[in-house]
């Protein structure tokens, strides 16, 4: 019968009365529920990236590009800038003497550092002085601005979740006024005051962004060595640490993940796959990265994304340590998160 209907020229009226009505008939609908995007793994080799950033330097200045960076657009949202349907990743590079002006957004923002010293980060009134390995916090609204101080260019990942702001219409941006922010934070504050297991008594937590707004590599070192001398690994994570708001042991954004592993030399991990979109980069080291069908090999500074319900698989050929995002706090503060080992 409902095939017959929808052969029916009077069907057919209707479906033209409607469509220009503005409904669409739910029972038309091809697809459905189910997981995953349209979005595709992507890698991209940092050797081959560089030398593009290098010729950003060359032919687009500080003043005319604000911050310069490329963003790691993947090739099934063309047009986007984003990495994936959830997420924002891109290359920034400042040379020396350069300054980032001071701005702030509603995104929610994290800094990977991937080459060079001597760069900083202003956030929220202090200063941040950054080094390779390094995760740099910029909560959602807060003042923040970039500098080099030192003698070579330096490069960093950034990672945001533009994308929910998009969603939701809350996207704003706002510069300001100098280009730079009054610093009235010392140096190292928020790490000795919130880094330590402790918070002061009267500290309340928003229960958004984390009151640390940098997670040093040495630390994290640190954690991870610990970790694998206890040689607990994880058959598909090796060694992996989440990176957590001290106040609340939460994620350090209210929509993003944000972690830390450590594979072994020779190890070969199983098969994993999560409704997550999760961004890496390669800290240090050599292997591979299967994604879905695709396999990848894996060097120093390389970025890859996996998308939602893709499976993927790691295997080290020597140390490999990764930084990885993902919208995991997002999904599971709505109650969305899966994942599947195997």
């Amino acid at each position: 019968m409902a095939v017959a209907s929808r052969a029916n020229s009077d069907y057919g009226r209707f479906m033209d009365e409607v469509k220009d009505m503005s409904l669409f008939p739910l029972w038309e609908r091809v697809g459905g529920l189910k997981p995953g995007t349209a979005c595709v793994p992507a890698h991209w080799s940092y050797g081959t990236v560089r030398p593009h950033l290098l010729r950003a330097c060359e032919l687009v200045t500080k003043k005319e590009a604000s911050r310069r960076v490329l963003c790691l657009e993947n090739p099934s949202l063309r047009g986007t800038t984003f990495v994936a349907p959830s997420l924002f990743a891109g290359l920034q590079i400042i040379l020396p003497g350069e300054i980032a002006p001071s701005h702030r957004h509603t995104p929610s923002a994290l800094r990977f550092i991937v080459e060079g010293e001597g760069a900083y980060t202003a956030v929220a009134g202090e200063k941040l002085p950054m080094k390779p390995g390094d995760f740099v916090v910029t909560p959602a609204w807060a003042w923040h601005d970039h500098g080099n101080l030192g003698d070579k260019p330096v490069v960093w990942l950034d990672g945001l979740d533009t994308p929910f702001a998009r969603f939701f219409g809350a996207a704003f941006y706002e510069p300001y006024p100098e280009d730079t922010q009054p610093l009235n934070r010392p140096e190292g504050e928020s790490v000795a005051v919130y880094g330590a297991n402790l918070i002061p008594d009267e500290f309340h937590s928003d229960g958004h962004s984390t009151p640390v707004l940098i997670y040093t590599y040495e630390r994290t070192r640190a954690a991870l060595d610990s970790m694998a001398r206890a040689g607990k690994s994880h058959p598909v994570h090796g060694y992996r640490l989440r990176y957590a708001n001290p106040a609340t042991g939460k994620h350090p954004f209210p929509t993003m993940a944000v972690t830390m592993q450590r594979l072994p030399a020779g190890f070969a991990g199983q098969t994993y796959r999560s409704t997550g979109s999760a961004v890496f980069c390669v800290h240090k080291g050599t292997g591979r990265a299967t994604l879905g069908e695709e396999t990848v090999a894996l060097s120093a500074h390389d970025v890859f994304v996996a998308p939602p319900w893709v499976p993927y698989a790691f295997a080290a050929d020597s140390e490999l340590e990764l930084f990885s995002y993902s919208d995991r706090a997002g999904q599971e503060a709505l109650g969305y998160w899966r994942e599947q080992v195997g």
